[in-house]
């Protein structure tokens, strides 16, 4: 080339014409976006109505202003936590995405080596590439030789071969990988040097392209799916609670008044019967209304994100958390997320079948031998008897010799490189004597071998029944998805391009694998056991995933299928989901398949999961309800993902899983407390004026109730701590209710039983002597008040736990001890300063005690209830 590259003004008019390479982000929710969104939630929508409604009343005169300042904070403070956390991730996420536009590369530009920011690459700059380089734009090479790891872009684990492309090459409007010539961003220099010049930068380049079509997918979550169905719940429990309370209010008034046409003779007296009785229903309407379920929801997620990076989990949006938790199936990848990543050596096998699982307990001869050909038979930099950089199979030897040297190196004198032709490479070395060092496939090279080296250091013959028995044990290996790698001499140099076929001997045969992550076998077991169907998707060939399955748990039944991709694409849809319960690989994987078998997942409404760490993976990544981008991935894969996973490692999806189921438990473990309290609340105000009870509970206790015992709930529920017994749980239906069975009866019966503690407090005589007497009843009213609150907390230790031990991991919650001690305190207080705007007076310590033994009743018919379901329902 007579000429490199641009010239500064040639770069200015091609960044007119085309461009630089900065890639467009896709559209970015302001705060106020991401808050607007979050009013569209179901139970938001029903407080604001309530908020309006009280709002109205405040001002006729006929509500107390404490309800909708609680109402309105509920509100303000569910929307904004909520919004804050995601919103602050984001940007932690955005930070981390503007670094990587920051990387530099080598580009000649007026006839010299400049370093120029990668976004700053115009079409035509002539871009030096070296070992470890990211290529920066898609381009042509035009000179020296690379090895590029495409997999970012095509999902292929094999290395790409370059070579420069002819003058007349021409860049074509068809996008291939495989073409020689081509280099694509995203790619990584894995050996070699050369020079390329841009021909597609920024949204132009297949890269960019695919990065614009990372558009939001619309799709509820299976928890939002759940929230509109409650909401819907609630609101008619709430009418239909507010009207049946008006209505037999007016006809409690109409009895007392001793008949309808007595009764509405009194105008005035029906106009404020009439008024008092609205708000009363207004008020019971409101309170049906979980208004701290939004917050507590905003909370538990919150607290569990900051947990989650402690477990390498970086989450960028909050329904990912729970969505994850709800998982049915999960597509999963198999290089660096069950597998390390990365080739290691496993075992050295000798020609006498002797096996040796670290370098450190080879026999000496055998060590030094295996050093020499590892450190002289390289293409790759030496530098202080060690290898630098080098391919994934040098590196992995590199690893395995660790820190060991040899102090007398002999001199390498002639060297010849791996070819796929003769597969393997030899190096002649100097030093006591001339020989010759081989590496290479070991169905080339023991061929060749008619001696082995044994632990003594002695060359004896190879016979070809040892050679049977060493084949039969690199088939076994071969079948565990072993590579192997033969390591040879000969008594002389060889200055040829070939050795001799005869007269070498083996030093060992290297076993190379990928190998399983022991903690991901483990996180698999849990997954499975916690009801989620795991599908591995891989580009590598059927034998070496069925392997890696198999090792990693994911193959245990005979009835369990592997696909390979040509397998997929000849099925139909419905094939397709006829057999997807069965499925647990799919090999020689191509991207589109990723992205079909997440909407064939999704047409049969199941909750599904996807990682990914390429660009080829973002629209799959991006398709699913929850899409697990690979810390370690593209920049293009973490913008599509929901959740980013830091260490690249399957546990950290494991406990993903873990934190979000954690998430709908204390969810539904605050709607069973709450509801219990809405519940009895509507059914002691319809019922009172029926037994001839004025006012159980007034206007101001019930808001005193509603506000303190619903925010303040939430933050107690918020911190329950993350239980693997959770793993054991079955996914929840997409679409069903988040009000179990089980949930349900334990909202009735608490519900029912502070009902009947009310009934008791206000129409058993004998209940009712146990308290002073007062003209107004004063005392037995404010025990049933104390007793009513009372009774909520410990419906509160009841709630939280499945089985009988009430303190079970309570010091994993201390917020939890703190937010209902609290409350008991405050309850003790008002009945001290209460007086009669709280209707409340100081009681005796007996009074106490009834109280007290009252409210502690519901754990032990509670208590009961968990027995029988326990063990009767079985």
């Amino acid at each position: 080339m007579t000429k490199i590259g641009l010239t500064s003004e040639e770069a200015a008019q091609s960044l007119q014409k085309y461009g630089n390479n900065a890639l467009s982000k896709p559209p970015q929710q302001t705060f106020f976006d991401k808050l607007l969104d979050n009013f569209q939630d179901p139970i938001i929508r029903i407080l604001i109505v309530a908020l309006l409604i009280n709002v109205v009343f405040v001002y006729m005169g006929y509500a107390d202003w404490i309800e909708t300042v609680g109402i309105f904070v509920a509100i303000i403070l569910a929307t904004f936590v909520s919004t804050l956390s995601e919103y602050s991730n984001e940007n932690a996420f955005q930070k981390l995405q503007e670094e990587a536009s920051r990387i530099t590369c080598k580009v000649w530009r007026d006839g010299k080596p400049v370093e120029l920011r990668i976004d700053d690459i115009v079409v035509g700059d002539a871009v030096q590439l070296e070992s470890g380089d990211k290529i920066p734009v898609d381009g042509l090479l035009l000179e020296g030789s690379l090895k590029l790891d495409q997999a970012a872009l095509n999902g292929e684990s094999e290395e790409a071969k370059k070579k420069p492309a002819s003058p007349d090459f021409s860049w074509g409007a068809e996008t291939d990988f495989l073409n020689p010539y081509c280099l694509y961003r995203g790619s990584v220099v894995v050996e070699g040097q050369g020079l390329m010049r841009a021909e597609k930068v920024g949204d132009a380049s297949v890269y960019g392209q695919l990065v614009q079509e990372l558009k939001e997918v619309e799709r509820d979550s299976p928890l939002k799916l759940k929230l509109k169905h409650l909401a819907d719940k609630i609101s008619y429990f709430g009418y239909a609670g507010g009207l049946l309370i008006f209505i037999a209010v007016l006809l409690h008034k109409m009895f007392l008044a001793g008949g309808w046409s007595l009764y509405i003779a009194n105008t005035a007296q029906v106009l404020s019967d009439v008024v008092q009785a609205l708000i009363l229903a207004v008020i019971i309407i409101v309170m049906a209304v979980p208004e701290g379920l939004p917050l507590m929801i905003a909370i538990v997620s919150s607290l569990n994100m900051r947990k989650m990076l402690n477990d390498h989990v970086l989450v960028r949006k909050l329904n990912g958390i729970e969505t994850a938790g709800s998982l049915n199936l999960l597509f999963t990848d198999k290089t660096g997320t069950i597998t390390k990543g990365q080739l290691e050596v496993v075992d050295f096998i000798t020609g006498d079948l002797k096996e040796y699982e670290s370098f450190d307990q080879l026999p000496v001869p055998i060590r030094e031998m295996a050093y020499e050909n590892v450190v002289l038979n390289t293409s790759a930099a030496v530098a202080e008897g060690a290898i630098v950089g080098g391919n994934i199979t040098e590196r992995a030897l590199t690893r395995y010799i660790g820190g060991y040297r040899k102090l007398q190196m002999p001199l390498r004198n002639t060297f010849v490189p791996f070819n796929s032709a003769t597969k393997y490479s030899f190096a002649g070395v100097q030093g006591a004597s001339e020989y010759t060092l081989a590496k290479g496939a070991p169905e080339k090279l023991l061929q060749y071998c008619d001696y082995y080296w044994d632990e003594k250091g002695h060359c004896l013959p190879f016979t070809e029944a040892m050679k049977q028995a060493l084949d039969e044990k690199m088939v076994e290996l071969a079948g565990r998805a072993i590579r192997m790698l033969a390591l040879c001499t000969f008594p002389k140099s060889v200055y040829g391009p070939e050795l001799p076929q005869k007269g070498m001997a083996l030093t060992g045969i290297l076993a190379i694998r990928d190998e399983v992550r022991p903690e991901a076998v483990e996180a698999i077991q849990k997954v499975h056991e916690a009801g989620v169907q795991i599908v591995m998707i891989t580009g590598d060939r059927k034998e070496t995933a069925v392997a890696i399955a198999r090792d990693a748990g994911l193959l245990q039944r005979p009835e369990e299928q592997v696909w390979t991709s040509q397998e997929l694409a000849a099925m139909s849809d419905e094939e397709v989901k006829l057999n997807l319960p069965f499925l647990r690989v799919v090999s020689r994987a191509l991207p589109l398949d990723k992205l079909r078998l997440v909407s064939v997942a999704q047409e049969m409404n199941l909750v599904t999961g996807m990682t990914g760490d390429g660009v080829n993976d973002s629209p799959a990544l991006k398709r699913a309800d929850v899409g697990f981008a690979m810390g370690s991935g593209t920049e293009v894969a973490k913008e599509a993902g929901d959740i980013v996973i830091l260490d690249d490692n399957f546990l950290s999806i494991k406990q993903a899983i873990l934190y979000g189921r954690t998430i709908y438990n204390s969810i539904c473990k605050f709607i069973t407390f709450q509801l219990s309290i809405n519940f009895s609340a509507v059914l002691i105000n319809f019922i009172a004026p029926f037994i001839g009870v004025e006012k159980p509970l007034t206007i101001i206790q019930i808001l005193w109730i509603n506000l303190v015992m619903d925010t303040l709930a939430a933050l107690a529920f918020g911190g329950e701590p993350a239980l693997e017994k959770y793993m054991q749980e079955k996914p929840k239906e997409r679409g069903g209710p988040i009000v179990s069975k089980g949930m349900m009866s334990t909202i009735v019966l608490g519900g029912l039983w502070m009902t009947l503690v009310a009934v008791a407090f206000y129409k058993s005589a004998w209940v009712d002597s146990l308290f002073r007497d007062a003209p107004d009843h004063i005392y037995t009213y404010t025990g049933f008040f104390c007793a009513y609150i009372f009774m909520a907390v410990a419906n509160g230790f009841n709630v939280r736990v499945e089985g009988l031990d009430l303190f079970d991991h309570i010091l994993d919650n201390k917020g939890f001890i703190q937010v209902m001690g609290g409350i008991v305190l405050i309850q003790y207080l008002l009945t001290l300063f209460g007086g009669s705007v709280l209707r409340t007076a100081p009681l005796s310590g007996e009074e106490w005690a009834v109280v007290i033994l009252c409210a502690l009743s519901i754990i032990i018919v509670v208590g009961l209830h968990k027995l029988f379901r326990q063990h009767l329902l079985k």
